[in-house]
């Protein structure tokens, strides 16, 4: 029980990992026809781990309640509270035209749009320091555009969730970019959230696709911002290689996803065989990532390097 005290919310940014690579290897499957069973048991496996990761965190916070509190007021824990939201519009993307889909986009979209004005209301009425800030921050304004991949059909309501989506991207991105280049280096536990950075272009150009069904100017120039973050955090690669685990190693995952479905996407409307090249090896190194740092996540659960006191 005392494991479970210290369960973090961290461990929901696993499902937003493999809700992603789902999402890119339904793609890749459709590509090359790869028989559907093998996506329906991959879709299984994320949401049974879904419903334990929830299940383990609803007992800590009826066990553990101050515990979950203390999270949810700390400066920079409380982001993570939006992967709760962005797993259930995951699933959803993953159950597309099925009903269980809206079981988990409804939920999903009412605790996104509560958890946007609340953090935002948090950061207002705090005396955040800029040391405080971190990549991390994207993830609840990520979580509006993600709001758009789980829904089927686009609708006038989502240029809501874009439009914050984009405008508070680009506030962040200024004082995250200004907090790394003129303050102290990320501490290492959140060296991996640099891959964030390639999420919130990656996930708007699926969106503005959706919404408008154009590949123009602004569609282009979010993905060749995108396409920059990948090919920064690839040549920054020393500063990732001795890192020491933590959760946040999850952070490589879910914006690798996000990028090779903007590739697929960008395939899919030029036909050009160079963007399914890159995406499927973008894919391929998504794949590595899942295995290593699920291997390694596996391994500090049983050596109970994992839920314990900071």
């Amino acid at each position: 029980m005392n494991k479970i005290s210290h369960f973090p919310v961290m461990f929901f940014a696993v499902i937003m990992g493999l809700g992603g690579f789902g999402l890119a290897y339904k793609k890749i499957a459709e590509i090359f026809q790869i028989p559907t069973y093998s996506f329906e048991i991959l879709r299984l496996f994320i949401t049974l781990l879904f419903f334990i990761i929830l299940g383990i965190y609803i007992i800590k916070s009826f066990t553990n309640f101050q515990n979950v509190k203390e999270e949810f007021a700390h400066q920079i824990k409380i982001n993570f509270f939006a992967t709760i939201p962005i797993s259930l519009m995951l699933l959803s993307a993953l159950w597309s035209g099925n009903f269980i889909a809206d079981l988990f986009f409804y939920p999903g979209i009412v605790l996104q749009t509560y958890l946007t004005f609340y953090v935002i209301a948090f950061w207002i009425n705090n005396n955040l320091e800029i040391k405080h800030s971190n990549p991390a921050w994207f993830i609840p304004i990520v979580g509006n555009l993600v709001v758009i991949v789980g829904v089927e059909q686009p609708a006038i309501w989502l240029w809501y969730y874009f439009s914050l989506g984009i405008f508070f991207w680009i506030i962040l991105f200024s004082i995250i970019f200004y907090r790394i280049l003129f303050h102290d280096q990320l501490a290492s536990k959140f060296m991996p959230t640099l891959f964030i950075m390639i999420a919130p272009p990656a996930i708007a150009f699926l969106d503005y696709i959706k919404l408008t069904e154009n590949f123009d100017i602004f569609a282009i120039i979010l993905y060749n911002i995108s396409i920059f973050f990948t090919f920064l955090v690839i040549f920054m690669y020393k500063n990732f290689i001795k890192l020491k685990f933590f959760l946040s190693w999850w952070a490589f995952t879910f914006p690798t996803a996000a990028m090779s479905l903007a590739c697929f996407k960008v395939y899919d409307i030029t036909k050009n065989d160079l963007f399914l090249w890159f995406s499927g090896v973008i894919f391929v190194l998504l794949a590595i990532m899942i295995l290593f740092v699920g291997y390694h996540t596996i391994k500090n659960i049983i050596s109970e390097n994992i839920c314990v006191a900071e």
